[in-house]
């Protein structure tokens, strides 16, 4: 019998099938290189059957994995081909796995389904996926993704990131033999980092199944690395830490930077220099703010490019995990209902709403970064990106990303009319951070405008701020009125009451409302203006991951579309900087709020201006 080498692009000689069969004992006696690439097994049955039966095995779990696997792991498998190029250089390990590689002749493949198909005649031990993972076979326990989180003893590692990849590992998103190494300056063992997170870790309310099991096999594989305090050489040691636990064999790398922003850029470096793999490929995550203008955002946008490719880079936004946000384009674009109706001649106005109370802490950093930095550069203008859009040629993050960079190019430029500041007021007795600077706001609104012949006209009212009313975070898009409508004598005359209105609502309950006029029942004809409540707490009985999960696995899929590109960066910038300059010229002030307010004056008369509903709080 043959098996045809067709899988990999270099020809195979005869000495690398000699090294990749190497692992069977006798094997080399039984295997010819032909013409044609084509790979002769010879020698007699009974000889076959035994010497061999190592490698059958071998194949026919890579093809029920590849049958039966859960779509997460179809998904994997499909990324191992999107992502292969992004480190070349892994090439060169692809020979080791030649046997579980090779694409089978029409006899073998006949033979694994006449085994599959009746497994009472089978002479093999079946093969259950419920033993598969992937990759872990070939690394012979050893990790075949390493998840690194420099900064591990802060407040964000501690109470998100680690509690994130312990979802996803829990889950079973992550392989069984991941390795997940901490990285900071303190002076710490395994055990002690351990020790640290075990109490932030929590499995999922609806499964609850061998969580203690899961738990203690996930923190087995975490390991402590202290990097001191030169990043090149603690880098270093964080490299021949991760090259000892993989064991030389091929393994992907993942970065999360969870460090003090001024730090930010001689981590990135020292890390692209001394950390990355040669043997997989490598992804750096980045959090936000993306540097503190538009001057030093370049200027480090431009020393990560040094050291990275773009494909590489993720510029994470928690507030883009939401499933709002992700709801966006599946509302819109697998609904026939809405997608004709996603233009100017329908929609009347745009409102994103982002309010936040007493109960949401804020990062250290928003003193001097500030509402218009933290939320208003990332999240807000993301949020419009993605819902102007024009529809992408696929779902592949980089078509998604060719259309909202074109949705930040034609946004118009602000005029200090357009914008509102606030900055609430606090004293001593309340429990906030009173250290703000005066030209620091907590509260941004203002009007944007999309230049272009889908949204012409149409205002996109933005509104984000912290210590106000309620916790809030809400899209509402308002629909023109109907021409000439029958019931207008009916519907009263403030018609803004009665327009339907579509509303995406993520806090306080997740939830999809459509406002529409109906009459009432009973005798006489009598108008309501109702709402058709998708609410998701009583649709659907399950815990909503956190938006971490959804981010980090998104990352580890290489799926880079809620993600914040450099072209991206750069023109969210251009929109914003003019407000950042108006406020360092003392040419803008910011408008005192009470604190658990609702929020400056301004606001409401710049919704008024506009000719646009204020959404009721």
């Amino acid at each position: 019998m043959s098996a045809s080498i067709s899988h990999f692009s270099p020809p195979f000689s005869e000495s690398s099938i000699a090294s990749s069969i190497s692992l069977f004992p006798g094997a080399a006696n039984n295997f010819q290189l032909s013409g044609g690439s084509r790979l002769v097994l010879h020698g007699g049955a009974g000889s076959f059957c035994w010497r061999f039966r190592g490698l059958k095995l071998r194949i026919l779990k890579r093809l029920n994995r590849r049958q039966h696997a859960p779509a997460n792991e179809l998904k994997g498998i499909r990324n191992q081909d999107k992502v292969q190029s992004e480190n070349p250089s892994s090439n060169d390990e692809q020979y080791s796995e030649a046997a579980s590689t090779i694409s089978l002749s029409n006899g073998l493949a006949e033979e694994h389904t006449r085994t599959t198909s009746q497994p009472k005649t089978s002479t093999l031990p079946p093969v259950t996926t419920s033993s598969l993972n992937l990759n872990v076979g070939d690394n012979h326990g050893r990790p075949s993704l390493c998840i690194a989180v420099i900064g591990a003893t802060g407040e964000l590692a501690k109470k998100k990131i680690f509690p994130a990849l312990f979802a996803l590992y829990y889950s079973g998103f992550l392989p069984e033999n991941v390795g997940i190494f901490g990285y900071s300056r303190k002076d710490l063992t395994d055990e002690e980092l351990r020790s640290l997170i075990a109490s932030t870790l929590t499995c999922r309310i609806d499964h609850q199944r061998d969580c203690g099991d899961k738990m203690d096999a996930f923190l087995s594989r975490t390991y402590y690395l202290n990097g001191g305090y030169d990043n090149k050489e603690g880098m270093s040691k964080l490299n021949s830490r991760m090259e000892q636990i993989e064991g030389g064999y091929r393994a992907n790398r993942i970065f999360y930077l969870s460090v003090p922003h001024e730090a930010l850029q001689d981590v990135a470096s020292s890390l692209g220099d001394n950390a990355q793999t040669k043997k997989g490929w490598n992804r750096i995550i980045i959090e936000k703010p993306f540097g503190f203008d538009a001057v030093s955002s370049q200027l480090f946008t431009k020393s990560l490019l040094s050291k990275y490719e773009e494909k590489q880079i993720y510029r994470i936004d928690h507030l883009l995990g939401r499933n709002l946000i992700e709801n966006l384009t599946v509302l819109r674009f697998s609904n026939l209902v809405f997608e004709p109706l996603w233009s100017r001649t329908y929609i009347r106005n745009v409102q994103v709403i982002l309010s936040e109370d007493l109960s949401m802490p804020r990062g250290r950093y928003f003193d001097g970064y500030g509402v218009i930095r933290d939320i208003v550069h990332s999240h807000m203008l993301q949020t419009i990106a993605l819902l102007a859009m024009e529809p992408p040629i696929s779902l592949d993050g980089e078509d998604i990303r060719n259309e909202k960079v074109k949705v930040l190019r034609s946004i118009r430029e602000l005029e200090p009319s357009d914008v509102i500041l606030g900055q609430y007021k606090a004293t001593s007795q309340d429990k906030v951070d009173v250290s703000l600077s005066s030209r620091i706001p907590t509260f941004f609104a203002a009007a944007l405008y999309i230049d272009n012949a889908r949204w012409d006209g149409v205002p996109f009212m933005i509104k984000a701020g912290v210590g106000l009313i309620k916790h809030r975070l809400e899209i509402r898009i308002q629909f023109n009125s109907v021409p000439g409508n029958l019931y207008r004598e009916r519907l009263g005359h403030n018609t803004d009451l009665t327009t339907n209105e579509l509303i995406l609502r993520d806090v306080p309950d997740e939830a999809i409302l459509v406002k529409i006029n109906n009459k009432i029942p009973g005798l006489g004809l009598h108008l309501d203006a109702s709402e058709l409540n998708l609410l998701y707490k009583d649709k659907y009985n399950v815990e909503v991951p956190d938006s971490y999960e959804h981010l980090l696995l998104d990352v580890i899929d290489g799926d880079n579309h809620l993600f914040l590109r450099s072209d991206e960066l750069a023109a969210a910038w251009s929109i914003i900087t003019p407000v950042l300059q108006w406020i360092d010229q003392d040419n803008m002030a910011p408008e005192l709020y009470e604190l658990g307010g609702r929020g400056p004056v301004g606001s409401y008369y710049l919704w008024a201006k506009h000719g646009v509903r204020w959404a009721d709080d």
